[in-house]
């Protein structure tokens, strides 16, 4: 390759890796995060426009009719996906990104020649790493959608789980040793199938309230596999984007682990997510009230905290839930909206939800920033959000939850919840909030139920 060449695609690579890390820079903020977006959208033309100035590339008709097709399947589901299925979208295409670096593994695996130690220890980690990626994100996908319902456990699976894991690695060793000839395709074949399989076996058991960390977990894998494979194809472009995004992958996993006061391996090894609770005895009832009462409790109230939650998103009604918050800015209650890192799907869901919705930066809250606040709080409106708001994480230490740091709603001096029924969370486990006495249920969809309130409001 000319030397020119070769600098101008090493330095467009270069480039491009500098518009990957700002953009996920400002992705940090909702304030930003649109332009970080495009910064990294920016970064990746660029390195995809300039991979077709290598001399030796082939193959094109193949490569631009993939990349038209991508394109077009991305455009499309981007605009046509609801922000309450981009959760599983974002598992969906997270788990592809794992699944090309795994079929960039077969290849260079199935080329043959003479290969340095380097080389095949990182195609074999790489086509690992990427494959558990891959089949782990479609389980997630297929419990976000609904496709897969329930929790699959069996005596014994960690065990499995295990006798798979050896598997993989002697096979991955039996390849690394043989060299000076092709790969055996069928032994690769058994490489691939168990490491797609251990993908699945690991994520089936894992509840759906854990998602957040599994989502964040697999994202992880999929960017260390990623840059494993840009040392394979010796491309620096792939090296640091991969390495970037698997380390911010893997802080957002130890966030939302801590958030929930679990250890990984409590995640990926324990059952929560069953459908059984604590043992702590629920007593009481639920109260309901109606919204003509929340509005008149919520308009001479000072102080008022907005926590949101997955029903919020079902609802969809973060654009009506900001309407009613400025209604009650304009009469001088101060309104904060509190978020648990794990709220809703995803890592991040209620932000972008709010953010959407024009809700200013500086009004939203971290737990840890807002929870002192309830005590004085006059009315906390929780709106479809169950888990983490509930107080048997600090008082049952039988409940799966005990111990993850909460919102405490339930120390407002009135709780007002929106709730379509009486039905558990996402967990399965059932909320004490819902049968205290300061508690009281606005039973609705959530939008019709918000709705009614900027009329009650407004009639005062």
């Amino acid at each position: 390759m000319d030397d020119t060449l070769s600098l101008a695609i090493q330095i467009s690579y270069y480039v491009a890796a500098f518009l990957f890390i700002m953009g996920l820079k400002r992705m940090s903020s909702p304030v930003t995060a649109a332009s970080g977006i495009k910064w990294a959208g920016v970064g990746m033309v660029v390195a995809t426009v300039i991979t077709f100035a290598y001399p030796d590339l082939q193959n094109f008709m193949l490569m631009t009719t993939a990349i038209f097709i991508g394109g077009v399947l991305a455009w499309w589901t981007g605009k046509k996906v609801a922000m309450t299925d981009m959760p599983q979208m974002i598992a969906l295409y997270n788990g592809m990104g794992g699944g090309a670096a795994a079929a960039i593994s077969a290849v260079e695996l199935l080329g043959g020649g003479e290969h340095s130690l380097v080389f095949m220890v990182l195609a074999v980690l790489g086509g690992f790493i990427g494959s558990v990626a891959f089949s782990g994100s479609m389980v997630a996908f297929a419990k976000l959608q609904g496709i897969l319902r329930k929790d699959f456990r069996f005596r014994g699976q960690n065990l499995v789980n295990l006798l798979l894991l050896a598997g993989i690695a002697v096979l991955g060793v039996l390849t690394i040793v043989e060299q000076g000839g092709q790969t055996d395709p069928q032994m690769l074949a058994l490489f691939y199938g168990l490491a797609l399989l251990l993908g699945v076996t690991m994520t089936l058991p894992i509840g759906g309230a854990d998602m957040p960390v599994v989502i964040s977990l697999y994202n992880a894998l999929t960017g260390l596999a990623v840059a494993f494979e840009g040392f394979v194809l010796n491309n620096a472009a792939m090296i640091i984007a991969g390495t970037v995004v698997g380390s911010a992958g893997t802080l957002l996993t130890q966030l939302m682990a801590k958030a929930m006061n679990r250890s990984l391996g409590n995640v990926l090894f324990s059952g929560f997510g069953d459908s059984a609770g604590g043992d702590q005895e629920v007593t009481g009832t639920m109260k309901p009230i109606e919204a003509t009462d929340v509005g008149v409790m919520m308009a001479f109230a000072q102080k008022v905290i907005i926590v949101p939650g997955y029903g919020m998103a079902v609802a969809q009604a973060q654009h009506k839930v900001w309407e009613l918050t400025q209604l009650l800015m304009d009469r001088g209650v101060d309104v904060k909206f509190a978020i648990h890192p794990v709220a809703g799907r995803m890592p991040g869901h209620m932000n972008v939800l709010l953010a959407e919705a024009g809700v200013p930066y500086d009004l939203i809250y971290d737990a840890d920033e807002i929870n002192a606040d309830f005590d004085s709080t006059d009315v906390a409106l929780v709106i479809g959000a169950n888990d983490v708001v509930n107080p048997v994480a600090r008082s049952d230490p039988s409940s799966p939850i005990f111990g993850m740091p909460i919102l405490d709603a339930d120390k407002a001096k009135n709780c007002i919840v929106i709730k379509r029924g009486q039905g558990a969370g996402f967990s399965g486990i059932e909320n004490l909030l819902f049968f205290l006495d300061n508690t009281r249920m606005l039973y609705g969809d959530g939008q019709a139920a918000v709705t009614e309130l900027i009329q009650a409001v407004k009639e005062l």
